[in-house]
């Protein structure tokens, strides 16, 4: 029995209670009985990005540094279900038929430039296919409302284009799809604003031109990795039928027509070696080759004294590359190990994109080797625009990989422009005339009231004298006083990229509006036809809410195809 003096003592609940004023957990409230208590994070809106080439596809999701795959194009693909042929023992070892030159590895491409005989039924087949492997085994995602940039090359016909666009919209429920110029992703990739783009890709060549971001000048040439692979296999025959082997056989790209008794093309069976091997093992000298002057003279002696300097010493590294073998094992019968010297590796390389074996003269417009084209198109350049340009060459495509090459290139054109400059003319008068302004220019140095006399006919190229201006020359050297430091312009160098699928994913990770957006409905309306000139494209005009976020800001009525057109 309790006394009062204890239940006084007998501490209450009331202390337990939760003081306003004290800090404490709010109760949580639910708007309906499926949410969930935990924080709610905001969702970001997931746009996938696609590069799409003659050979590959490269897939993966923006705002990441690489794809989550690359698939490429082949045969095997095509099989029917229950086809096991691949399987048995002599499927490898079949003759298939011989290709020429221009249809060599025409079973690996996904499309070609040349649409007379490409299918576009199939080229879309293959497209959705590709597509749904990337979504099913690598991304994991629904296509139901992803945005997709898709970058190409700017140079495409429209019915190509089409199809591309057709099969993926019919197939995949994405609602646009903005489309990037390869060119112009590389330079962002790079971190520059103008550059040239040196794209060394499968079928061809591409070198173009990017001044602020927009595309200036492009050329072509059909020198590519195709007919490397080609030379490669070419030089891979010579070693593994023992019939028409001859190691000393000059490695050369021609058509069958071309070819002499004895020297007929590979046939298929040899493409996945020869392109393995390309892609392993094959290299590129870096030297360039001999740059033919107008004082030859003086050339071959100094040749003579760097022959008789070299007697008498170790080997060099020629000699080295020329006694070292490599051993390779050959998957066509008969199975052997190929012992293949290694300078012959770099041989294939160098006269598939440099043509080492030939002449200018010799060769067309469209298969000029990439050093002169290269030096033609920066000659085709305005002033301005080829200091920028020469100063950030990026070289990229799948032949960029070759070691050597990008080394090679650049001391090739700097050859070039150190032999002939930046004239356009060439040949024995334009070497006199160059003469012809060294000596002025050196008597002038001297001090010679008197120069040098020379012909007539090249007077009237040389330049009058110039007055010096003791103003001009002081506000010139207040104006380089007071200017800043930029970027080197003028000198040949060469820029590395991240690649177009990077540039991809990084511009895509900005959410910036792209210049060509293709809508869903829109295209499956109309198709290309339904695109728009430039000048008939109207921006809305910028309205203010009253919660101060603007709307309509940059919206277009209709789109356009940009670099496309």
């Amino acid at each position: 029995m309790t006394t009062a003096a204890n239940r006084a003592t007998r501490p209450g609940l009331s202390h337990l209670q939760a003081d306003p004023s004290s800090p404490h957990t709010p109760l949580r409230t639910f708007s309906s009985a499926f949410s969930s208590p935990s924080i709610s994070y905001r969702a970001e809106e997931e746009v996938l990005v696609f590069e799409l080439g003659a050979r590959h596809l490269s897939a993966g999701i923006s705002g990441e540094s690489n794809p989550r795959c690359r698939l490429s194009f082949s045969p095997d693909d095509g099989r029917r279900v229950g086809d096991y042929r691949w399987c048995m023992p002599e499927y490898q070892d079949r003759p298939r038929k011989r290709k020429r030159k221009y249809n060599w590895g025409e079973d690996h491409e996904l499309w070609r430039m040349d649409l007379r005989g490409v299918d576009l039924g199939l080229v879309e087949d293959k497209i959705e296919r590709e597509v749904r492997k990337a979504f099913a085994d690598y991304l994991l995602l629904d296509s139901k409302n992803k945005r997709m940039v898709l970058v190409l090359p700017s140079l495409m016909p429209h019915r190509l284009l089409s199809s591309v666009l057709s099969s993926i919209f019919s197939n995949f429920q994405t609602p646009t799809i903005t489309l990037l110029s390869s060119p112009i992703i590389n330079t962002a990739a790079a971190g520059c604003r103008a550059g040239l783009i040196v794209d060394i890709g499968w079928a061809e060549t591409t070198m173009t031109a990017v001044y602020e971001l927009c595309e200036v000048f492009c050329a072509r040439t059909t020198r590519a990795m195709r007919l490397v692979t080609l030379c490669m296999a070419d030089l891979l025959k010579n070693y593994v039928e023992p019939s028409t082997a001859d190691t000393h056989v000059q490695v050369s790209a021609l058509n069958d027509e071309e070819r002499g008794p004895g020297q007929s093309s590979p046939d298929s069976r040899y493409f996945d070696f020869a392109e393995e091997v390309s892609s392993r093992i094959a290299w590129c000298s870096t030297e360039p080759r001999f740059a033919a002057t107008s004082n030859q003279e003086t050339n071959a002696a100094q040749t003579l004294e760097q022959e008789q300097s070299d007697t008498g010493k170790p080997p060099s590294l020629q000699q080295a590359q020329e006694q070292t073998n490599i051993s390779i094992p050959s998957p066509l019968p008969p199975r052997k190990t190929l012992k293949i010297p290694f300078d012959k590796l770099s041989k294939p390389v160098e006269e598939g994109l440099f043509a080492t074996s030939k002449g200018l003269r010799d060769l067309d417009d469209h298969e000029q080797p990439l050093h002169q084209l290269l030096y033609k198109t920066l000659l085709s350049l305005p002033l301005d625009v080829r200091s920028q340009c020469m100063a950030r060459i990026i070289i990229t495509g799948g032949g960029s990989n070759i070691p050597g090459l990008k080394t090679r290139l650049l001391n090739e054109l700097k050859t070039t422009v150190k032999d002939r400059g930046w004239d356009p003319v060439y040949g024995k008068v334009a070497i006199e005339v160059r003469n012809q302004r060294e000596k002025i220019l050196k008597s002038r140095l001297r001090g010679d009231t008197n120069p040098v006399s020379g012909n007539a006919a090249t007077q009237h190229h040389l330049e009058p004298r110039q007055v010096r201006d003791p103003i001009a020359e002081k506000l010139d050297a207040a104006k380089m006083k007071n200017a800043k430091v930029t970027a080197a312009a003028g000198e040949i160098r060469g820029v590395e990229t991240l690649g177009a699928w990077a540039g991809g994913s990084l511009v895509a990770n900005l959410k910036v509006k792209g210049v060509v957006e293709v809508d869903r409905d829109s295209f499956l309306t109309n198709g290309l036809a339904g695109a728009k000139k430039e000048s008939e494209v109207t921006h809305a005009t910028q309205r203010t809410t009253g919660l101060g976020a603007r709307s309509g800001l940059g919206e277009k009525t209709g789109w356009t195809l940009g670099a496309w057109a």
